[in-house]
Order: C-alpha cells, then structure tokens, then sequence
C-alpha cells in the first residue's frame, strides 16, 4: 500500500499533466506580433518616471547598443505582453526578469561559490512560464548579438528547455528538504561539464576571480584615506558624492541604518554592529537599475576590516499589476523575501529599510561575484551555459513552488523545448522591432541620451 505522501506526489504530477487540457503544451509557442499602436516609448516613460531623470538618458545610452541590451533594460515590456499569454496555472516564485546575464556566481554563507540567479529586482509570485520565456528569449538575442548561426541560437534555447523539464523531474522526486537545500555548487558545474574543456577552463577563471572580489580585496582600489579617514573614491560617472546634503543625509541615515538592522536576524544584527559606519557614494549600476537609487556604503570593524554594502532602491515588480495599490507595503521586502525563497543561499547581510520616500534592499557588494563574460562565448559556450541556466532556473522553481506539478506538465518529451524554441524566436525578432522603435524614438528626440550634469541632486536618500 502506497503512502499518503508517495501518493500526494503522484497525484500532483497527475494534476499538472491534467492542465495541458487547458494549456497544451504547443500552445507556449504562441505569440503574435503586438499591434503597431501600442506605443512602447510610452511604457518606456512611465516605467522611468519616478527614477533619477537625469540618469535616465544614461540607461537609454547603455540599452541602445544592440537588442540584446535593450532587452535587459526593458524588463516592462515583456511582462506586459506575457501578462496576456497563456499559462499551465501553475505559481511560483519568480524572478521576474530572468535573462541570461542575470545568473552567477558568488559565496554562500559557508565561503563556497554557487552559482545562482543573482538579481531580484522585478521577483513576483507568477507563472514558471514567464521566467522560462524571458530566459529563451535572451538566449537567442545573445546568440545574435555574438553573430551565431540560427541553429546554434535554437540550440542554446532547446538546451535550457530541455535542463529545466530534466531537472525539474528530478527534484520532483526528491524530499522536501533536499529540494530546499539543493544547490549549483561549482563541484557540481565541474562534474556536469567535465568532458568540455572551454566550460572547464572558464570556471577555472571565475573561481581565481572570484576570489578576489571580497570586501577586503577591493578596499585598496575603492577607499583611500583623507584628512585621517577611509573614505570611498569618486570615480564619476560611476561612483560619486554629493557633498552638497550631507547633513541632511546624515540625518536619514540614522534612521536608515536602525531599520536596516531591525531587518537581520540577531546573530546577524549582532555580526553587523561590529562594524561602523565610514562612508556612503552614489553608486550607478547595471543597465535595467540605471536611475534608480544605489549607493555604496563603507563600514569598518578595524583599519584592515571593511565592509562594503550595496542599498539599492526597490520599486514595484513589473510583473505586479500597474493599476491599484501594490500588494507589498515595502517593495525592499518583497525583493528580499523572493531572494531568499529563491536562491539557495542568500547573502547573511540582506536586509531592507525605507525612508519618507523610498524603500531599498541592501546586501554585501562584490562578495566573491562573478559574472559570464556572454561577449566572449563561442557557440558551444552559450549552449553549455543555456543548460546551466535551464538547472539554475529549475532549483530555484522546485524551492520556490511545487516541483511534481510542473514536471507533471512538461513530462518527459520535448514537446515544451519545441515551443519554447518557436516562442523564443518570435519574440526575439519581436524585441529586435522595438529596439528599431526606441532607436528612431532617440533620433527624434523624444527620448535622450545625454546626461544631466547635476543627475546626482536628485538621488538623496
């Protein structure tokens, strides 16, 4: 006689399955070109309005090098249309702007490099479609931006469908337990891409790197004392001060860090008083953050003891509805509480705060980070990566919701990798138009690509 529990399992696979009734799988191939009167400038502009204007014009200048990262800065875009696509019904928690650039690798609490998704700006309870569709997407405008061929393009996205469908049914069989625990250890990378030597050699890379990316390692070319105090160097326009409202900043901060510090556990708030407080710098980040408030701190627990922590502005997940009140009172614990239910293992120092304006989410900066170099892959290096991708993307679905449903639903064919290979180029050649539109958008002028001189005015606390 079959346990409740074996029987509980079966029968969730048994009630994914059941949804492709509603759902067929081919039906994930679907999309159709967007009507030619939806102004996405206009998305663009709403989107943008209450970030930094004067940095706006810097992420405009960033995204219109190729589609590729015009698509990693319109996040909003691709979720407004996958909003009306059809989905199998089953939730997780998603990431919500799931392209390949934005996985890596960096430490666990216990000093071991994973690799993981990395950036939870957008995470959302959503579709487990979304995150996939976003993902193939990338995959073929990265393809293109390298000048592959169209088969390796098909490739790298069937690679990733078809890691996800594989290793979603094997943490559909495993314990609750081992699910959450499961985690994309480097070991793990070395195993899987044993017999391929340029994946190999890569790795080898990132591990040396990644190691040198810790507060410790990098305090010699960020920090340099003045007038007998460490102090964060202005590097404009990527790092910079405002010395114009440091008292008023002063003030905030207090209260900020009080917050801040509320957020962590006590073995972590007691861990986090060890240090004080030296430094803060306006910090401009990514290509989809740029405009948003980041700063970089530099806290001390001795002279030769650093700390750098990232605050970086949450605001509310595109994938949430625009119209209403957002479903999070505080958009820095929505990012939070995706991340940790996410990821297999989350920054010890990721915490939230708010102040009369904004809410943030702070975590430790460059703690052992690294990233793939997509400009530098050859075509077998992107199909590697895909399936890494696919594997990543799977753990933290399994983690984050319920593992049996989905695999249930995908099954065991490539039934799903064929219509996420159809979609993936549509809706890449979809993104390749906009990209069209948003170019013609800056050489009319309506949208710009200069600067603002005094940009940083605005990015008080």
């Amino acid at each position: 006689m079959k346990s409740s529990v074996s029987s509980s399992k079966s029968e969730r696979r048994k009630q994914g399955k059941a949804l492709r009734e509603k759902c067929p799988r081919t039906a994930q191939a679907e999309w159709k070109p967007r009507s030619k009167s939806q102004d996405i400038i206009k998305l663009l502009e709403e989107s943008d309005a209450d970030r930094i204007a004067g940095l706006v014009p810097v992420k405009y200048q960033r995204m219109s090098v190729s589609p590729f990262t015009f698509f990693r800065g319109t996040a909003i875009i691709q979720a407004r249309d996958l909003a009306n696509a059809r989905v199998s019904g089953i939730t997780v928690q998603a990431c919500g702007d799931c392209h390949l650039a934005n996985f890596g690798g960096f430490a666990s609490p216990e000093r071991v490099l994973v690799f993981d998704i990395n950036d939870f700006d957008e995470t959302f309870p959503g579709p487990w479609e979304w995150d996939v569709k976003r993902l193939g997407a990338s995959l073929i405008l990265a393809a293109r931006d390298r000048s592959f061929s169209k088969t390796i393009a098909d490739q790298a996205v069937r690679a990733a469908a078809a890691s996800y469908r594989e290793h979603m049914a094997e943490f559909a069989e495993m314990k609750v337990l081992d699910t959450w625990y499961a985690q994309v250890s480097v070991d793990a990378i070395k195993e899987y891409f044993r017999k391929d030597q340029d994946i190999s050699a890569r790795l080898s890379k990132k591990v040396k790197q990644a190691h040198k990316q810790t507060s410790e390692a990098v305090i010699p070319k960020l920090t340099a004392v003045v007038n007998g105090l460490r102090k964060i160097k202005d590097n404009p326009p990527v790092i910079y001060h405002i010395h114009e409202f440091t008292r008023d900043f002063e003030k905030q901060r207090v209260k900020f860090t009080e917050e801040y510090k509320q957020s962590l556990q006590p073995d972590r708030r007691h861990l986090y008083e060890r240090y004080h407080y030296q430094d803060s710098a306006i910090k401009v980040v990514g290509v989809g953050s740029v405009g948003t408030r980041c700063y970089l701190s530099l806290l001390l627990a001795d002279d030769d003891d650093p700390l750098f922590l990232q605050v970086k502005e949450a605001r509310r997940s595109v994938l949430e509805s625009p119209r209403g009140k957002s479903r999070y009172a505080h958009q820095g614990l929505r990012v939070v509480e995706g991340q940790r239910v996410m990821q297999a293992a989350s920054d010890i120092f990721l915490g939230w705060a708010r102040t009369h304006k904004h809410d943030y989410y702070l975590r430790q900066f460059r703690d052992m980070k690294v990233s793939a170099e997509v400009e530098t892959f050859r075509p077998a290096t992107l199909v590697g990566y895909a399936s890494l991708c696919g594997w990543t993307l799977a753990r933290a679905h399994a983690k984050a919701g319920d593992a049996a449903m989905i695999a249930g639903y995908l099954g065991s064919s490539d039934q799903f990798d064929d219509a996420l290979a159809q979609y993936s180029e549509a809706y890449a050649d979809q993104a390749e138009q906009d990209f069209e539109t948003f170019q013609a958008a800056i050489r009319s002028g309506r949208l710009s690509t200069e600067p603002a001189k005094d940009a940083g005015l605005e990015f008080l606390l």
